[in-house]
């Protein structure tokens, strides 16, 4: 099994669907959660996570290690940008829960999806599709003095926040607060869920970034790598909101979101 590094150039090139379904335990009379439709790969749930075709709420889950919790101003970022992109009529909804550290740190991503095995419990349900963020104490493994990675999205319905890392970048800004990066790393992570750049969600008009694959080449755009790699992050969250350029949203609408 191959996983989506944000590190690397090859993004789309790192990817394997991964499905597997759970068998009924025969020890018990309920079979086990099916967890196979969120163990596929990267933008493969982009239209259930924008349309209402099929699901019509979504539920996400966030799992911190403690002392890493999202700031509260993060989560309502982030919720009002879903709402903003997404069809769900009967409500979006997120749940913070904290853990004991794996100790694992840094971490390979390989490593982050073994811990989404032991503490995601939220899994698709009915009209509901629910997504799983966890939130880390420590680094990426492939971080370098002047490149480092905040955020992956590496499945159809999991993504990783480095919040040592994020704490780091806004403990050196003066102008930049950790919920400014906590906002601009998860909805960007949430972008790449829906499909951006060209993996789920296909381009109406070119706009992919050829030296950086699913993300955009528009100046100032939010999908831009810029987020993910954290290089200058500080100077594209620096007193801004950052959003989706048209480009992107084109993308989105034609998938199904708004």
């Amino acid at each position: 099994m191959k996983f989506k590094k944000i590190i690397l150039p090859l993004i789309t090139l790192l990817l394997i669907i991964s499905c597997s379904k759970d068998t009924a335990n025969p020890d018990s009379e309920n079979p086990r959660i099916d967890r196979s439709a969120n163990l596929k790969s990267l933008g493969a749930s982009a239209n259930e996570l924008l349309s209402d075709m099929k699901f019509t709420s979504l539920t996400i889950e966030v799992v911190y290690v403690t002392g890493f919790k999202p700031t509260d101003a993060a989560l309502n970022n982030l919720a009002q940008f879903l709402s903003k992109h997404t069809f769900k009529p009967d409500g979006i909804k997120i749940s913070t829960r904290a853990v004991a550290s794996s100790n694992k740190a840094p971490f390979s991503i390989e490593e982050i999806a073994e811990l989404e095995a032991e503490e995601r419990t939220v899994y698709n349900a009915g009209d509901e599709i629910a997504v799983f963020i966890y939130v880390a104490d420590g680094s990426n493994e492939n971080d370098e003095d002047n490149k480092v990675v905040v955020g992956s999205a590496f499945r159809n319905t999991s993504m990783v926040l480095y919040g040592k890392t994020i704490a780091n970048i806004a403990n050196n800004a003066n102008s930049v607060s950790r919920s400014d990066v906590e906002s601009a790393v998860l909805k960007h992570e949430f972008g790449h869920l829906f499909g951006l750049v060209d993996v789920g969600s296909p381009m109406q008009v070119d706009h992919l970034d050829p030296e950086n694959l699913a993300h955009c080449n528009v100046n100032g755009c939010l999908m831009t790598s810029n987020i993910e790699f954290g290089s200058s992050i500080i100077d594209m969250v620096d007193n801004k909101i950052l959003e989706l350029d048209d480009l992107c949203i084109n993308d989105l609408v034609a998938n199904g979101g708004r």
